[in-house]
C-alpha cells in the first residue's frame, strides 16, 4: 500500500509529464511555424516522451491499487522572441522536472518506500540523459545557429531522429 503523500506527489507528476508533453508540443508548433521542421520533430518526439512518462506513473499507480486523480492540464505560456528560446526553456523545463523526481524520491525514501524508490530510479536516470540532451543541443545552437548553413545542417541532424518508447519494466 503506497502512503497517502506519495500517492499525491505521483499524481501530481502524472500531471506535470503530460504538460511537459504540451510544452514540447508548443516548441515544436514554435520551430515548425519558422521553417526548421527538424527542430520540429525532435521537440515533437519529446511531448511523446512526456506522454509515454505520463502513463508509466498511472500504470505505476494503478499496480499498486492507488486511486489515479486526472487534473487539468496548464496551457504553456512560453513567449518566443528568438530561435533559441525554446531551447533554453527547455533545459530550464527538464531541471525543474528532475527537482520533482528528487522530492518524490526523497519523500519515497524518508517513508522506506523501497519500491516506488526503485521505480523512480529510472525516472533519476532518464532525467539526467535529459538534461544533457537540452544542454547539448544549446551547445549545439550556440556554435551553429548564427550561420544559416549549419543551422540547416543542425535542423537535418534533428529531424534524422526517431522515437524510442521507454524501456521501463513496472
Amino acid at each position: 500500500m503506497l502512503d497517502k503523500k506519495v500517492v499525491e506527489l505521483l499524481n501530481d507528476q502524472v500531471n506535470k509529464e503530460f504538460y511537459s508533453a504540451y510544452l514540447y508540443l508548443d516548441f515544436a508548433n514554435y520551430y515548425k511555424d519558422n521553417g526548421l521542421d527538424g527542430f520540429a520533430n525532435w521537440y515533437n518526439i519529446q511531448a511523446q516522451e512526456e506522454r509515454d512518462h505520463a502513463i508509466l506513473f498511472v500504470q505505476y499507480l494503478q499496480n499498486n491499487n492507488a486511486k489515479v486523480t486526472l487534473e487539468a492540464i496548464d496551457k504553456p505560456d512560453k513567449e518566443y522572441t528568438k530561435l533559441n528560446d525554446p531551447l533554453i526553456y527547455g533545459l530550464e523545463h527538464e531541471e525543474y522536472v528532475t527537482s520533482l523526481i528528487h522530492n518524490l524520491y526523497d519523500a519515497a525514501y524518508s517513508l522506506k518506500d523501497f519500491r516506488t524508490m526503485q521505480f523512480l530510479d529510472w525516472f533519476v536516470k532518464e532525467q539526467g540523459e535529459e538534461e544533457t540532451n537540452a544542454n547539448d543541443l544549446i551547445t549545439k545552437f550556440n556554435l551553429f545557429g548564427s550561420d544559416s548553413r549549419s543551422l540547416y545542417l543542425l535542423d537535418s541532424e534533428l529531424a534524422a531522429r526517431v522515437y524510442n518508447a521507454p524501456s521501463l519494466v513496472l
